[in-house]
């Protein structure tokens, strides 16, 4: 299979490895079958190919994301979620001050 960067030719392509990734999982003979792993990662390949050129050619993209892609999306959000609550807790602990007490007790005082 030829890989394109003329949009035409590479939906062909991709269309191609679509047709031969459904006709190893259809003839899947194991969960490692290297048939299948082999044609899921040209389908893979053939995909980001049609999208690139059709984004070059015509500014244009699919609503599909890679699996792989959404993962490490997914694992980069994670990430950056654990560094906000680590600057949450030492932020937390800045803010602490001792005249709040004070102002807490006056306040009881107050209301008697």
């Amino acid at each position: 299979m030829t890989m394109s960067t003329d949009p035409s030719a590479a939906l062909e392509d991709f269309l191609a490895a679509v047709r031969e990734h459904f006709a190893a999982s259809a003839h899947r003979t194991s969960d490692t079958d290297a048939r299948v792993e082999a044609a899921y990662m040209a389908l893979a390949d053939a995909f980001e190919l049609y999208e690139d050129a059709l984004y070059k050619e015509y500014g244009e993209v699919t609503p599909f994301e890679l699996f792989d892609d959404v993962e490490d999306e997914r694992d980069d959000d994670a990430d950056d979620s654990e560094e906000d609550d680590e600057d949450t807790d030492d932020e937390d602990a800045d803010d602490y001050d001792e005249d709040d007490d004070y102002l807490d007790d006056s306040e009881d005082d107050s209301s008697r």
